[in-house]
């Protein structure tokens, strides 16, 4: 929650108690002065810029030259700008996920923020775990925060087509496995498919947040979508850093002010209509748990079934953030959603919604990658929630990316008992599997030793992939990359590890879902579900100390974030 203040405090904010205030103030002021500041610069409000540049983190390495133009900004309306690290999470560089380490960033965002003396902070971040971590700990630090997104990559090229991480990754690798594309070919593609600083080059996860970060309010108009190497970066950059030192003086607004009911849903609409990453709908939740908002399921399907598809993007379209962000970026799409908007909502800058929408465009709406309401690509919006006999409490398909023959479907289950079972046997010639069957993941959720991964994108079993069947029903209780596509079956809850039903489905169960009736169901007796159900063995998981170990016994369900029990406010 945001604190009460009278003014900027600069140095002297949140002194360090040594039972003499006065003390304390010298004392700090002389170490400070051991940096080289000036008297005259310690007086100033600070700026502090939580900064997430990591070895570890390819999405961040352009951060020394935006840090640079942060710094110009602040200095230019006044302020001391303050860099101080933080955790960076780079998501291909963390074992078991980067989910699990979310909330690990999440805690020490807020609590550097919280415990540090600064009047307002600049919250650089980019890759998928970072900004929903930065926004979670700033949320509840309370400070006056502007994020600052790194921006997606730019395509590279591969025989005459364009390439971006990572929806042409999963292309290629699912070629590289049916035997269409030879080992050469997929090693020179290897480098040609990230190739520049920033984050994937389409409607991925981490471009899905950033828009997120901005209908929230939390960022600088029309900076979600800027590419990473664009000069305009740079100067969304300093226009941050200018923005943060004003706020470091009028005090806000600071993020409760932000994060509403009304902006959630606002949030919600715009993740519907660009066909989102369904981990989203995880982060929003785990956002809006902050500040005590909880995000009901059955709301969401209303909210999808009057939300259109309007933007033309990988995985689920034609093009790449480039192309979105020429097309008029996030201005476009609200624009185009604009008659469902709730317009009282504010941002950084003060300004509300309304205020937004009625200024002139600076330049049109290329219609051609944002589409307007009355045509747009799709009625209905690109995700729903299922409820079902197997998925009591929700689970999350992506229907934009499915195939339509799919989302009516019943069938026969195969069933992996968890990640090393999946691995040892999808490719094993005798599998009995056919393409009609549904493939089932156990014990990945987010209390699984797995760490809820990216796993559900379950890979077609090779003799099927030679067969040329690009697609088959995939449920699980892990995530999907923002970035992948097929017919797929997330966040089932409760988890197996849990003893949901998940942990009950046995090879050649039928199951069945409708994407019509939002429903999932295992086709099973309940007397036979029962009698599997009192078999089963209690779960005492592998990770018994350290953060680890917290995780495991305090992390929350999927449709409450994945965040921690102790660290969510009440719900309204």
């Amino acid at each position: 929650m945001s604190e009460k203040r009278k003014g900027p405090q600069g140095i002297t904010g949140g002194l360090t108690n040594y039972g003499d205030p006065d003390f304390a103030r010298y004392l700090r002021r002389s170490f400070a002065k051991s940096m080289g500041y000036t008297g005259a610069a310690l007086d100033k409000p600070i700026v502090g810029i939580c900064y997430t540049e990591s070895g570890f983190n390819n999405c961040h390495r352009h951060f020394p030259e935006m840090l640079e133009a942060v710094k110009r900004g602040v200095l230019a309306e006044g302020g001391l700008p303050v860099p101080f690290p933080v955790i960076s999470l780079g998501e291909v560089f963390l074992n078991p996920t980067s989910l699990v380490y979310r909330n690990l960033m999440a805690m020490a965002v807020e609590e550097m923020i919280r415990a540090q003396p600064m009047d307002s902070v600049v919250l650089m971040g980019g890759c998928d775990k970072t900004v929903p971590a930065l926004l979670m700990g700033a949320a509840s630090a309370g400070k006056p925060a502007v994020m600052l997104v790194a921006g997606p990559m730019m395509t590279g090229r591969h025989k005459g087509e364009r390439l971006g991480a990572c929806t042409d990754c999963r292309r290629f690798w699912g070629r590289y496995r049916a035997g269409k594309v030879d080992e050469q070919e997929i090693n020179q593609i290897e480098g040609r498919l990230a190739v520049t600083a920033g984050t994937c080059a389409v409607m991925g996860t981490a471009s899905t947040m950033a828009l997120i970060a901005e209908t929230l309010g939390l960022a600088l108009p029309g900076s979600a979508a800027i590419p990473a190497v664009h000069a305009d970066r740079l100067r969304a950059s300093e226009e941050s850093g200018t923005l943060a030192a004003k706020m470091a003086v009028s005090g806000g607004p600071t993020p409760d002010r932000l994060i509403t009911p009304q902006s959630v849903e606002n949030a919600l609409r715009v993740l519907l209509a660009v066909s989102g990453s369904t981990n989203a709908v995880i982060h929003l939740a785990a956002v809006a748990g902050r500040m005590g908002i909880n995000i009901d399921l059955d709301r969401f399907n209303a909210l999808s079934d009057e939300t259109p598809v309007l933007v033309d993007l990988k995985p689920v379209g034609s093009g790449y953030m480039e192309d979105f962000n020429a097309a008029g970026a996030l201005e476009g799409v609200l624009r185009g959603l604009e008659a469902n908007l709730d317009k009282s909502c504010l941002n950084v800058t003060g300004q509300n919604l309304g205020d937004r929408l009625a200024a002139p465009l600076a330049d049109p709406i290329d219609h051609g990658v944002i589409r307007p309401a009355s045509d747009p690509i799709d009625p209905n919006g690109g995700l729903i929630a299922l409820k079902g006999s197997l998925a009591p409490e929700g689970a999350i398909l992506k229907r934009a990316a499915a195939t339509p023959e799919l989302l009516e479907h019943e069938g026969r289950a195969v069933v992996f008992s968890s990640l090393e079972d999946l691995s040892n046997r999808i490719d094993d010639p005798d599998l009995d599997v056919t393409a009609d069957d549904v493939l089932v993941l156990q014990n990945a959720g987010p209390r699984s030793p797995s760490g809820m991964p990216e796993a559900g994108y379950l890979p077609i079993p090779k003799k099927l992939a030679r067969q040329g069947v690009k697609d088959m029903v995939r449920i699980s209780d892990a995530r999907m990359s923002g970035t992948a596509f097929g017919t797929i079956v997330l966040h089932v809850t409760p988890e197996a590890d849990l003893g949901g039903p998940l942990a009950l489905v046995r090879g050649g169960d039928r199951i069945r879902l409708s994407a019509a009736e939002k429903s999932i169901e295992l086709l099973v007796p309940e007397d036979e579900l029962e009698r599997r159900r009192a078999q089963l063995e209690p779960t005492s998981g592998t990770w018994t100390r350290g953060y680890r170990k917290l995780y495991r016994d305090s992390v929350l369900s999927a449709a409450q974030g994945c965040d921690f029990d102790f660290l969510r406010q009440g719900e309204t």
